[in-house]
């Protein structure tokens, strides 16, 4: 059973509820609503740079991934970066994330997706227990630095 569908325009009343609980209960933030808006859009209406996919049923989804993509000569060529993966609280802990996931790789991997990483707090278990699960590994001591432009 395929739990996992690209998501278009016509989803972001769908997707935007959940992507203000992911805000919140992620980064403890006060989401906002338009920012989040003008986020996501770009990646609804087919941006090169990203895509959005909907977790369980298109109509009702239980959750949504985010990917971002790059270029690696490390990695030898087009990769993934998880921006974010949600799966409302109520279902959590039934496998529809690491289902989701699996079903990701595997479409990431088919269209030439050479790596796939994703940022994690060192301090996040649950966080770090699925990501392992998902084969995802530290990378010996390496951090993901940022400076916000």
């Amino acid at each position: 059973m395929k739990s996992l569908h690209l998501a278009g325009p016509d989803d972001l009343e769908r997707l935007l509820p959940m992507v203000a609980s992911f805000q919140t209960e992620r980064a403890g933030q006060q989401p906002d609503e338009e920012h989040l808006s003008a986020a996501l859009t770009p990646l609804l209406e087919g941006a090169p740079q990203g895509a959005i996919w909907l977790i369980g049923p298109r109509k009702a989804p239980v959750g949504y991934v985010v990917a971002a993509f790059g270029w690696s000569v490390e990695s030898g060529g087009l990769t993934a970066t998880l921006d974010q993966i949600y799966v409302r609280p109520a279902v959590r802990r039934r496998g529809m994330g690491s289902e989701a996931l699996f079903q990701l790789t595997q479409a990431l991997r088919q269209g030439g997706v050479t790596a796939l990483q994703m940022e994690v707090s060192a301090s996040d278990e649950p966080l770090l227990r699925f990501c392992r699960r998902a084969r995802l590994q530290d990378r010996d001591g390496a951090m993901l630095m940022r400076c916000a432009l």
